[in-house]
């Protein structure tokens, strides 16, 4: 059961990396715009936070298949699901019914992702992975 259970794990960071790797490097490529997205939404410091936000849908990735610093990683990841779902997607700022539905579904999309960081933060990174597994 042990080993299924960390290749459960290691199929769930690759899953979550593959999602948010791409994102970040797009980002990183055109960082002027990820900041000017964040600027027209009224955000404060957007040229730090769009670095930071980059950096953290790189890292975390990273990260997550390497399998280092689980607890870490999976605050750095959920933090910025949670942080990404409320200024991008607030669905209740949407009038038109299609618009708040796919705000909506992406909202809960991010908080679901926090979720399993959530279990990830408690259950560790599992045998199939270069840290200890844990911490």
């Amino acid at each position: 059961m042990q080993a299924l259970d960390d290749l459960a794990r290691l199929v769930g960071r690759l899953l979550v990396a593959a999602l948010f790797l791409p994102s970040g490097v797009g980002k990183a490529m055109n960082l002027a715009g990820f900041t000017g997205m964040l600027a027209g939404k009224g955000v404060p410091f957007p040229e730090i936070l769009a670095i930071l936000g980059a950096a953290a849908e790189i890292v975390g990735p990273i990260l997550l298949i390497l399998g280092l610093a689980p607890r870490i990683t999976a605050v750095v990841v959920g933090g910025f699901c949670l942080v990404a779902a409320l200024i991008s997607h607030n669905f209740w700022t949407f009038t038109d019914e299609a618009a708040q539905l796919a705000q909506r579904t992406q909202f809960l999309k991010n908080a679901a992702i926090t979720g399993g960081m959530m279990f990830y933060f408690v259950s560790g990174s599992g045998r199939f992975s270069l840290g200890n597994g844990k911490y």
